[in-house]
């Protein structure tokens, strides 16, 4: 069948998104409004919020990480949003705007996930199989690197590697060194595969990861790659929805390792939350 009218096809495109959760483009679908149940043996992880930031409501946040004290943050650029900029930067807690560090070309590029490692500053970029590396401090482009996973979501470290995670059940340790392919860890939910792991965070030993379509946050077995525990920020979601229409899926999370004070927010979301929880 031949589709001629942009609308009709986007009316189906939206509706076959809905019914089997395929990708129409680079938009999200709208999480659900209530979490997953988690299964016996998985727990729920209760959280409470301790302070309310301001947001930058013009990032599609992909990417959370707090590096010298400072929370850095950056956006994709979806098409359907076309004044949307994929950019890097310090989320500043007071004016709710990213000062913007890197900035790329969102007619090439999607920007996604950023860690920092050593002296460089790391980005994934979504479908073009390749990653950008900045300078730490400066931020001036250093260089590029591939990778062989067909998409970039995530990025964070455990201090021994640098961890990616790219929307499907597989978490890819990188050698910081090059780069290659050091360890591939599945992640299972409940004994089945855990599609969708989003934005990552190490902690204590463990990886937090946002789960796209939800509002949830899987805490995983880096040993084992089970999910253990399931943080569930659907409150969050609705509170950042009622205050600002244009809020959309829940992703972000990062910890600040020094004062042990752990953030998290959602694309175009009004506010970042400082969330305490037993970790």
């Amino acid at each position: 069948m031949k589709l001629n009218n942009p609308k009709l096809f986007r009316l189906l495109c939206l509706f076959l998104l809905a019914a089997s959760a395929l990708s129409c483009g680079r938009q999200k679908p709208t999480p659900q409004s209530k979490g997953i149940q988690p299964p016996d043996g998985v727990q729920p992880i209760t959280f409470r919020v301790v302070k309310k930031f301001p947001h930058d409501r013009e990032s599609y946040t992909e990417g959370f990480v707090f590096h010298n004290g400072k929370l850095y943050e950056s956006s994709g650029s979806p098409e359907e949003y076309p004044k949307i900029r994929s950019v890097s930067g310090i989320a500043d807690l007071k004016k709710g705007k990213i000062d913007v560090k890197t900035e790329l070309d969102r007619r090439k590029y999607f920007g996604e996930g950023i860690v920092f490692f050593g002296d460089k500053f790391y980005q994934l970029t979504y479908r073009n199989q390749i990653g950008f590396i900045f300078d730490a401090e400066t931020f001036a482009a250093r260089g590029i690197f591939s990778f062989p996973n067909k998409e970039g979501w995530g990025l964070t470290t455990d201090g021994k590697f640098i961890i990616m995670t790219d929307g499907t059940s597989a978490v890819t340790y990188l050698d910081p060194e090059d780069l290659s392919v050091k360890r591939t860890l599945n992640v299972t939910f409940n004994g089945a595969p855990a599609m969708y792991i989003n934005e990552p965070e190490f902690i204590n030993g463990f990886i937090y990861a946002n789960i796209w379509t939800t509002n949830n946050i899987a805490r995983i077995d880096t040993a084992t790659g089970r999910v253990t525990g399931i943080i569930d920020l659907t409150k969050l979601f609705l509170e950042s929805r009622k205050e600002y229409r244009m809020s959309e899926s829940t992703n972000g999370i990062a910890w600040d390792r020094e004062a042990d004070r752990i953030y998290v927010t959602g694309k175009f979301w009004p506010d970042i939350y400082q969330i305490d929880f037993s970790h």
